[in-house]
């Protein structure tokens, strides 16, 4: 009598097992039919959508092509045509400025003609508005702008400096460095000393970054911004050790060192 509980007991068991995963198997493919259902739904009404404003896909798309096509044939018809021909009017005034960089001698009217231009040629004015956008044009706003140093005028210096903007590793710099001279020559040190690290700071190099440090750390001494400028002359000496400005730091470093402590 016990075996035979026993023996149906077991196959209990395995008949109940069997419903199980027969029941398991039930709930997944329900739930497999559910989930294509619902895509197979979701597919049908992307569809309708689809249909039902192919008009306006088809419009915006033609806009997006005409669009693509249009900046090409700028970029190839107008834009090219116009940097090459900006090029070609800055080599006039760039060689009177070159010019002038190398001689003493009848200097300011070489910048003079560098900047207004000669003989019907554009000088750096023109071609920065007439070329405005382009790279010459850009250019033309430095080489203006340190022509205009050159002549002591000032303002007109730091207005094209400011219109200028440039990732090249020196340039970009020496304007910044410019316009805190020209700042400085019209006795506004805050401001050439706020320029001055900007220069300092726009490309880490060992050229640029110590030159103009070095003449914020001054001008902060001069207008008694003592521990500021000690922190400057420390930069220095401590980021830029081979740099020319560090060779003589240690004396600027104590000159600032005794100010601050008076």
């Amino acid at each position: 009598m016990r075996l035979q509980i026993l023996q149906i007991m077991a196959t209990y068991k395995k008949t109940g097992s069997k419903v199980k995963k027969s029941q398991e198997n039930i709930d997944e493919k329900s739930t497999t039919a559910e989930v294509f259902n619902t895509l197979d739904e979701t597919a049908s009404k992307s569809e309708q959508w689809v249909i039902k404003n192919q008009k306006i896909i088809l419009i915006a798309l033609a806009a997006i092509v005409v669009g693509i096509l249009g900046y090409l044939a700028y970029h190839k018809y107008v834009d090219g045509p116009k940097e090459k021909e900006a090029a070609d009017e800055l080599a006039f005034p760039k060689a009177y400025f070159e010019d002038a960089m190398a001689n003493s001698v009848a200097a300011d009217s070489l910048y003079t003609l560098a900047l207004n231009g000669a003989d019907g040629k554009y000088g750096f004015v023109d071609v920065a508005n007439e070329y405005s956008g382009t790279k010459a044009g850009n250019l033309a706003n430095y080489y203006a702008g340190l022509s205009y140093l050159k002549l002591k005028k000032y303002k007109e210096a730091i207005d094209y400096l400011e219109d200028f903007s440039s990732d090249d590793e020196l340039l970009g710099p020496i304007a910044k460095g410019a316009i805190g001279d020209a700042f400085a020559d019209i006795n506004q040190p805050e401001d050439a000393l706020d320029y001055y690290l900007k220069a300092a700071d726009l490309k880490d190099n060992n050229f640029s970054s110590p030159l103009f440090l070095f003449k914020a750390g001054n001008t902060a001494l001069e207008i008694g911004k003592n521990s500021k400028a000690l922190d400057i002359f420390n930069r220095i000496k401590n980021d830029y050790p081979l740099s020319d400005e560090a060779k003589n730091i240690d004396i600027y470093i104590k000159k600032a060192t005794f100010a601050s402590e008076k």
